[in-house]
């Protein structure tokens, strides 16, 4: 098939999306014949592929066409500033609505577990060397052989965690209800459909983000940006808002920020080995834009971490986090975007004086074996 641009796009991403589902049920429905934390996590690594492929063909196909660089910086800060951005606030508010409603008292915030502040750890240390970035202009590999140990590390981590049996919804619990034989069968069928969807559909539908921009008079910038995360994370973003529905706010917040870890970890260490695979340097260079939108990815990190040290998102933090978010959309300058970068980290400067007792004890979680570390 060769459509044109605008239909290839829809083609392409309808079939991302898809996929995207099927891996999302399967992962969660294996969680039956799966145990240990480790083995869960890599479940959870498989439900993300979609947006890893086509973020790795952008960086590996700037390695021999570098006008691509700047896309794969474009689709890498969307799903970060994405997942904090709409995801973590969404999840949020609907958690607190559902409280309130189910107890008939005012619900101001979501608790979170106490073991969340393992991966607040490993996010506030990823986070902080991510200005890095900005600052060198670059990712260089070193640097992302950096992220890819210690997201390694961050797996070592799970793999102490206790088990737990899996709370299955939808077409996930469906699966999990077959006997046996079925369903693994089952399971195995769908990531290896999905996977091969996937890998045919990863470099059609980049390109098609790429050539639409220009058919349709988009910028393809934020064409990559945000249409491409967005198709890719939509089963994970659906999944969670449920989980939260049906009154396990707390369940799913955990989810997302987990899934911050991996962006900030494994998605940002895997881009320099793909640009190096695709015939580029040791480092994928940024130019002026990408290192302005690194820097406003890095700060936003930034704030939503230090907002929720002490294990509670409260509703304003959430509010606060998804107008800023917003609000970057009517932004078209430097300035602005740099004036923007100043109030996510005065926000960020301002919650960790407050949070400030809890910092010591985020920053040591991730190296304490003895458990979660509580308040």
């Amino acid at each position: 098939m060769h459509p044109n641009s605008t239909a290839a796009l829809l083609i392409y991403g309808a079939a991302v999306v898809a996929a995207s589902f099927l891996l999302a049920w399967a992962a969660e429905a294996a969680q039956i014949d799966v145990s240990g934390g480790l083995a869960i996590a890599v479940l959870a690594l498989i439900a993300v592929l979609p947006e890893y492929a086509v973020d790795l063909y952008y960086a590996f196909t700037a390695g021999h066409d570098p006008t691509y660089a700047q896309y794969a910086a474009a689709n890498m800060t969307g799903s970060n500033r994405l997942l904090m951005g709409i995801g973590w606030p969404l999840v949020v508010l609907v958690s607190i609505a559902v409280a309130k409603k189910l107890t008939g008292k005012p619900v101001s915030a979501l608790a979170l577990e106490s073991g969340n502040r393992v991966e607040l750890g490993f996010l506030l240390v990823a986070g902080v060397a991510a200005f890095v970035i900005p600052a060198t202009g670059q990712i260089h590999l070193v640097f992302g052989i950096a992220l890819l140990a210690w997201f390694g590390f961050y797996l070592y981590r799970l793999s102490g965690g206790e088990v737990e049996e899996p709370d299955l919804i939808g077409a996930a619990a469906a699966i999990g209800a077959l006997p046996d034989r079925a369903r693994r069968t089952t399971v195995i069928a769908m990531f290896v459909v999905a996977a091969a969807v996937i890998v045919a559909c990863a470099a059609p539908f980049a390109n098609s983000l790429v050539n639409a921009g220009t058919e349709l008079g988009v910028d393809q910038f934020l064409l990559v940006q945000w249409l491409a995360p967005l198709a890719s994370e939509a089963p994970e973003f659906i999944i969670a808002i449920i989980f939260a529905a049906r009154g396990k706010g707390t369940a799913a917040i955990t989810m997302l920020i987990s899934s911050k870890v991996n962006q900030w970890t494994l998605l940002v260490g895997s881009l320099p080995l793909a640009h190096l695979a695709g015939g580029g340097g040791p480092a994928l260079m940024l130019d002026a834009r990408q290192v302005e939108e690194m820097l406003l990815t890095a700060t936003q990190t930034m704030m939503g971490v230090a907002l929720i040290l002490a294990l509670w998102f409260n509703r304003w933090f959430a509010w606060a986090l998804l107008a800023l978010f917003l609000v970057q959309f009517s932004i078209t300058s430097t300035q602005g975007r740099m004036i923007l970068c100043g109030a996510y980290a005065v926000v960020a400067l301002v919650a960790l004086a407050i949070n400030r007792r809890h910092l010591g004890p985020t920053l040591a979680a991730p190296f304490t074996r003895t458990g979660p570390v509580h308040d």
